[in-house]
């Protein structure tokens, strides 16, 4: 990165009017830095989402990326204010508040912009338009401001105390109000953690890894992994940004399926699967998971329909995809049958039949036995062991260089729902996922985009054909019995 500006700017109206959502623009015209293409995806999702998080190895530049998010939004937003925050003083003062003093000296904004030792403000609005440091020891540190436009920065947020984090959440009213959380994954428990796992759907959310960054040092990388081995903890938060293994009884780690919406997968099978999980009337989600092959498409999730217009949607949806794709030979429903998807399943095979469609029907029912009972102990916890196994077969070809096999949705609702069902060992040896009851006891939504995608994955077992036996009769005794 450089900090050599390559253009003047006339005056401060024209900075607003010009980069108000155009934060990579700004860095480049106004700060001339050369942007890596993880920092330009972070600071467009910045200006277009309120809350942003930040996972990541050592060393790839995430504290020049937080000082260039700061030179922005104080140059962009009228009358803004801002808090940088982090767990210890020196490293919010020495690092954070040392590197926004970099990329002011020297250019344009040193005309317009005042740095202090705690204070940044725009010249001749102090009191008004500024950026402040905080230090994250006390939550009444982060309470107190109150602006239409307003961006907390939290550096090494994974270190950041629940209780300072959830009064900077309750200080974030505003619709103009954002926060960027970036730091080291370092522990399993907390508002930055939960930002990547159930809170997930109200975050934009990133992972840097060290191995990925021209920044690093490659050397340092290597002593990592000699010292404590790719699969150490240590090189999982230093390195690839990852958070330590230590979240107990997660069924499908985060890795995997965050990977898994980053892959991209050719379809050539003949047979569309649409996995179908049911609700009626409630906070639930009717949701269709349409799969080819591998490659899960983007999710249909409809709230508050009836089980004849889910029916509807359901057929509909595989009408489109097959007059789409031209190579679809035949279509797999399954639904899940319990409660009232057994409506649904009862609707789809009159529409079948009426329509002659080449539609097979199958109900799902999660609680049943599961096909290998030695080692499951309903059908609900085999069929996530099985996108279980897709999802770690797919990590493992990634790794060593193979195709893809299982390409999902970047849906961050699908992610969290993936990732945080935990599972338990019964008595008997069977893995048994954790019941919906105690996930929405722990403040979890109902997985059902993630039932939807499972379903999408059962392989129901082919139909036998049935066969009617009947006695012979010999025709001439019917005739001769009128």
């Amino acid at each position: 990165m450089t900090n050599q500006p390559y253009a003047a700017v006339v005056d401060l109206e024209a900075v607003i009017d010009l980069y108000y959502d155009y934060p990579v623009d700004f860095a480049e015209d106004i700060l001339g830095v050369e942007l890596d293409g993880w920092q330009q995806r972070v600071l467009s999702d910045l200006a277009g989402h309120r809350f942003v998080s930040v996972r990541s190895g050592q060393g790839v530049g995430k504290t020049a990326l937080e000082a260039i998010a700061v030179c922005w939004y104080i140059c962009t937003r009228p009358f803004p204010k801002i808090v940088c925050t982090a767990p210890t003083r020196q490293q919010l003062m020495d690092v954070l508040w040392a590197e926004i003093a970099k990329w002011i000296d020297g250019t344009i904004l040193s005309d317009l912009l005042e740095w202090t030792k705690t204070r940044i403000y725009m010249k001749g609005y102090a009191d008004r338009w500024f950026a402040t440091a905080r230090t994250a020891t006390k939550p009444e540190n982060m309470q107190g401001f109150h602006e239409d436009h307003m961006l907390f920065i939290a550096d090494e947020a994974s270190g950041i105390e629940d209780k300072i984090m959830e009064a900077i959440l309750g200080t974030l009213s505003g619709p103009e109000n954002k926060l960027l959380m970036c730091g080291n994954p370092t522990r399993t428990s907390g508002v930055f953690y939960e930002s990547h796992h159930k809170d997930r759907s109200n975050y934009k959310t990133h992972r840097v890894s060290s191995l990925d960054s021209p920044r690093t040092s490659k050397e340092n990388i290597e002593m990592l992994k000699r010292k404590y081995g790719e699969d150490s903890d240590v090189y999982r938060i230093r390195v690839i940004g990852e958070f330590p293994r230590s979240e107990p009884n997660v069924l499908i780690a985060l890795e995997l399926a965050e990977l898994a919406t980053e892959c991209r997968v050719v379809p050539t099978e003949t047979t569309l699967h649409l996995g179908v999980d049911v609700a009626r009337f409630g906070d639930d989600e009717t949701v269709i998971a349409p799969r080819i092959g591998g490659k899960v498409f983007p999710l249909h999730c409809y709230s508050k329909r009836d089980t004849m217009e889910t029916a509807g949607n359901v057929i509909y949806i595989a009408k489109t995809m097959m007059a789409a794709e031209s190579r679809l030979q035949r279509v797999k429903i399954k639904v899940d049958d319990t409660g009232v998807g057994g409506g649904v399943t009862d609707r789809l095979n009159e529409l079948v039949r009426e329509e002659g469609l080449p539609y097979e029907v199958y109900p799902v029912n999660n609680g049943s036995v599961a096909d290998d009972t030695e080692f499951y102990d309903n059908k609900a916890s085999e069929s996530w062991a099985v996108i279980k196994e897709a999802l770690q077969e797919n990590f493992t070809d990634h790794v060593q260089g193979k195709l893809p096999t299982v390409e999902l949705p970047d849906d961050g609702k699908l992610i969290t729902q993936l990732t945080t069902r935990k599972y338990r060992m019964t008595s008997k040896g069977r893995l048994q996922v954790e019941r919906k009851e105690d996930m929405k006891k722990r403040g979890l939504q109902s997985p059902d985009r993630a039932e939807a995608v499972i379903l999408s994955f059962v392989e129901p077992p082919e139909p036998v054909p049935v066969v009617v036996k009947t006695d012979r009769i010999d025709i001439s005794d019917l005739a001769n019995a009128y």
